[in-house]
């Protein structure tokens, strides 16, 4: 599945052949994402990162788990999708990420408004939720950007590299 987002962006369902393009963006910024990303302290190889999207690929339709990459005229530039989704009632969660490169050229931003149209056609959500390490600025101003409303903190919410937690700001935006 591919999801046009402009002339230049796309959303392309995650495969398999992505992997390399995956991994060495990781590897290559490995300081800047792992800020952030718990993941990248175990993405060393890039059977690392095989495995990761195998598992992805192959994930059982239910529950609604898609990963897409991001693209800028054919060229990686992150991952964004859905995750932690709950068809019963109707509510999922957008998590993403952006190379460097990339950063502050308002590609998440589209790619997120774009995600939360697909969320609320067929799929039927009614919820859609971002949560954001409270210091990485960067990533709270996308769900602000697209009119989300701040739900409140989730205390240490994420386990980060280090064994260091953070607290979680939840935005949400709903379909009505």
């Amino acid at each position: 599945m591919t999801i046009k987002i402009d002339s230049d962006l796309e959303l392309r369902q995650l495969k398999l052949s992505d992997s390399l393009d995956i991994f060495n963006t990781i590897d290559n910024q490995r300081s800047y994402l792992g800020k952030w990303l718990p993941f990248v302290a175990f993405t060393q190889k890039i059977e690392d990162t095989e495995s990761f999207v195998t598992s992805m690929v192959n994930a059982p339709e239910e529950p609604f788990e898609i990963t897409f990459t991001i693209r800028k005229q054919g060229e990686f530039v992150g991952l964004i999708g859905f995750k932690d989704s709950d068809k019963t009632i109707r509510k999922t969660e957008i998590g993403y990420w952006i190379s460097q490169k990339f950063q502050k050229e308002g590609i998440v931003t589209k790619s997120v408004a774009k995600l939360c149209d697909f969320a609320f056609g067929e799929p039927g959500f009614t919820t859609v939720q971002i949560k954001c390490a409270v210091e990485n600025t960067p990533s709270i101003n996308i769900p602000k950007r697209l009119g989300f409303k701040f739900e409140g903190i989730e205390r240490d919410g994420e386990l980060l590299t280090g064994n260091v937690y953070t607290d979680l700001e939840v935005y949400s935006k709903l379909k009505k």
